[in-house]
């Protein structure tokens, strides 16, 4: 009966510790300016592509930081960014 309590204590300890990395890895964004490449096109068209929202999606928590940057601000507050955020149904943040 103890071996039976403890393979269930083990797998249940085990299962949350898996869930539990699970959650932290799904919050972890690296912040890399590089992934918004293929809205590049879409500044000039203001069509973005599935890949580029799917990119500003990912991205999105590290648009305040880029907004900030003067080197990727130019591309950021752009107008046309905020409508490819728009189309894309992502939230622009308020920095």
């Amino acid at each position: 009966m103890k071996r039976v309590s403890f393979v269930v204590l083990f797998v249940v300890a085990l299962t949350v510790a898996m869930l539990s990395g699970e959650t932290r890895t799904a919050e972890a964004v690296t912040c890399d300016p590089t992934q918004l490449a293929p809205c590049m096109p879409a500044l000039v068209s203001g069509a973005p592509s599935a890949e580029c929202c799917s990119k500003l999606n990912e991205q999105q928590p590290c648009l305040c930081g880029y907004m900030k940057d003067p080197a990727f601000s130019q591309f950021v507050t752009n107008p046309a960014a905020k409508k490819i955020a728009s189309v894309c149904n992502v939230p622009w943040p308020e920095c």
